[in-house]
């Protein structure tokens, strides 16, 4: 008989996300004249800007040429996108890399997922708690873990992200061959200050590891003092891969665009005496297991950087940045205490006395029908904690924050 992968079976329970959809599900079963109000999963609410419908409308007539269709495209992006990438993402910050470091895909969530396939499977891996739950469970998949128990994975290295750290993860005390960071952070809201992240990469060159770092929220960093690129840290083009996306920058979470930076002066072990290059690697699996982004798709990301798709992509981040205004202004009101908000779109608050992450997202959505996020889904130190996102619309965010501001704890 065909036997599995014995690792799935590590894996606990079902997808947060999918978790907390089922639940909402049978509530709303159960009252179908109430009125459910979203905070939970990221995804957006406005819709593509008008320079990016314009792009696409234009490629889409392309498409239906002779002498302008387009059948496979090159599976790491086609040059007009990743030039535009290049120019208006690094170039612009003073960062040197070149458009062959740039590969478009379908989504950082699924680059995140799939470039843990380039490392040895002894590779130790050192990531966040709480964490996006993509990060550990890909590598659980992929037997880099020992059984979980008390609510962690034996083998991974934990990083805690809490109150008493400013929810920013403090350098490991033993070796990690593999450091995924997140900031702007999900789910925390947390960003990691320039010297915060200079920490790091001056850690990553000392230990020769590699930091996988998730910047899809970039877009929303207000402060200075936070990078908006790991790249703008020196040394970092030797230790750091950079997960970009268009589905919060600009609404393509049901369009599929992002991409992934692996510099070619990073290079790892060949684990024979030798080195190897990431760049390569990535190239030579991305052309054996996907055939790229749609032609389509690809010119409405490349209008993002256009000077009418700047602006209107700016005003969407805008609205949502007042969304989460909203949303901490009600907590505050409530008396409860919560973070985030001010570089992200999350809002990661504290849950009150005498309920645990589960118990208020029952209390959320029996008494407000107000859908959010635990904070134990992303990790044994989220408990205690709960997520709220600023992607619904203006109305629906005000009538929500109200909704949680009205509850008596």
């Amino acid at each position: 008989m065909t036997t599995i992968n014995n690792n799935y079976l590590k894996l606990q329970g079902s997808y947060l996300f999918s978790t907390v959809a089922k639940r909402v599900a049978a509530f709303k079963e159960s009252n179908p004249g109430k009125k459910v109000i979203s905070l939970g999963i990221g995804d957006v609410s406005k819709p593509l800007v008008p320079a990016v419908i314009a792009a696409m409308h234009k490629a889409v007539d392309e498409m239906g040429e002779t002498a302008t269709f387009r059948g496979y495209g090159p599976e790491q992006g086609y040059s007009f996108l990743r030039e535009a990438i290049l120019k208006g993402d690094y170039l612009a910050r003073g960062i040197n890399l070149s458009a062959d470091e740039i590969f478009v895909s379908d989504g950082a969530k699924s680059d995140v997922a799939n470039f843990q396939e380039l490392f040895s499977p002894e590779s130790k891996v050192a990531l966040q708690n709480p964490v996006y739950p993509v990060y550990l469970d890909t590598n659980v998949m992929a037997g880099r873990t020992g059984a979980f128990e008390n609510g962690r994975y034996g083998g991974i290295v934990y990083l805690p992200c809490v109150e008493e750290n400013n929810f920013a993860p403090e350098l490991p005390q033993e070796h990690a061959d593999i450091v995924y960071l997140c900031s702007p952070n999900n789910p925390t809201g947390s960003a990691l200050t320039r010297a915060e992240l200079k920490k790091w990469v001056d850690w990553a060159l000392a230990h020769n590891s590699v930091i996988l770092f998730d910047s899809a929220y970039e877009a929303f960093i207000s402060d200075e003092n936070v990078p908006h690129s790991i790249y703008e840290i020196p040394g970092a083009e030797k230790v750091a891969v950079e997960f970009r996306s268009f589905s919060k920058t600009a609404g393509f979470t049901g369009t599929r665009c992002a991409y992934t930076v692996v510099p070619k002066a990073l290079e790892i072990s060949d684990g024979k005496g030798g080195k190897t290059s990431l760049n390569a690697l990535w190239l030579r699996r991305q052309t054996t297991k996907f055939n790229g982004v749609p032609y389509i798709v690809q010119r409405g990301a490349e209008a993002v950087y256009s000077p009418e798709g700047v602006e209107q992509t700016r005003e969407v981040i805008a609205g949502y940045k007042e969304n989460a205004r909203v949303i901490l202004d009600a907590l505050k009101n409530a008396g409860i205490t919560a973070y985030g908000g001010q570089n992200a779109p999350y809002v990661w608050l504290k849950t009150p006395a005498g309920l645990d992450s589960w118990s208020f997202f029952d209390k959320l959505l029996t008494e407000a029908c107000v859908v959010g996020t635990p904070g134990v889904g992303f990790g044994s130190c989220g408990e205690g904690y709960f997520r709220l996102t600023a992607f619904n619309t203006p109305e629906l965010t005000r009538e929500a924050a109200a909704r949680v501001a009205a509850l008596k704890f």
